[in-house]
């Protein structure tokens, strides 16, 4: 069954005491594009956390963030690095003599460097913290999976309707085919009759535009192939594989045979 691209998930647990959610929205989107922010204390766990979801969901954009609430109510501490500071202090004063610069070297300046601050953290087992962050995201997944499952359903219900409505529309065209194929025959030898030209060639004028008619008004290909894309249209909406881009090429298609019919 087809599932919608557009849903939520969460779930929440408990590591070492604190208090840790896992949220997750997805809209429509042409490739996978997946945005995730977590603690900077778990950033090893990213890499895993990615190929999950790339495993989970196949496109969409897909928004991930994962909050941890300390047990104790007390932020996060940082450090600074020292070392790494004291080495853009001094590439920064290598850099203003040699374009020429007096301006001093600031706080500003400094402090807003990569990896100035240092987030400390109780020293956990990495193993261990991405396997309990895969499997609460693995639960919000599950949970947008439930989701976008239900709104599959109500839109795959809504799809099916529309084409069996499309598939009367089309048995009623092909039932007066031959009414209209007589109708557009007589009007046309109503219309030579008027014409003061020879019987003979009046008959020879009328079979030529007869031969037109039918020629034209054979839609028995459009018909066909119509039927054709409503039995496959039927078939991958029913069916288990993604099937938005392929049924939105689909329905080109038998828009194109529609307007010919017509």
């Amino acid at each position: 069954m087809i599932r919608s691209m557009t849903g939520f998930g969460k779930a929440a647990r408990e590591h070492r005491g604190d208090a840790v959610t896992v949220e997750l929205s997805a809209v429509n989107h042409r490739f996978l594009d997946v945005s995730l922010r977590l603690p900077g204390e778990w950033a090893a766990a990213d890499i895993a956390l990615r190929e999950l979801l790339r495993e989970r969901v196949s496109r969409g954009k897909l928004n991930v963030s994962i909050s941890r609430k300390r047990a104790d109510g007390s932020a996060q501490r940082l450090r600074l690095d020292r070392a790494l500071a004291q080495q853009y202090i001094e590439r920064a004063r290598e850099l203003a003599e040699l374009i020429g610069s007096k301006e001093p070297v600031t706080l500003d300046m400094i402090a807003g460097q990569a990896n100035i601050f240092v987030a400390e953290g109780d020293t956990e087992d990495l193993d261990a913290l991405r396997a309990f962050l895969c499997a609460l995201v693995g639960e919000a997944l599950d949970s947008l999976d439930a989701m976008r499952a239900n709104e599959g359903r109500a839109l795959a219900k809504d799809l099916l309707e529309r084409l069996g409505l499309i598939r009367q529309s089309l048995g009623a065209a092909e039932a007066r085919l031959p009414q209209l194929n007589e109708l557009y025959t007589e009007r046309l030898r109503a219309r030579i009759q008027e014409l003061a030209i020879n019987s003979d060639l009046a008959q020879d004028r009328l079979a030529m535009e007869v031969a037109l008619a039918a020629e034209r008004g054979d839609v028995t290909e459009e018909v066909v192939r119509l039927k054709s894309h409503l039995d496959h249209a039927e078939e991958m909406i029913r069916g288990e594989e993604p099937a938005g881009r392929k049924l939105n090429f689909l329905s080109q298609e038998m828009q194109r045979e529609m307007n010919t019919l017509g």
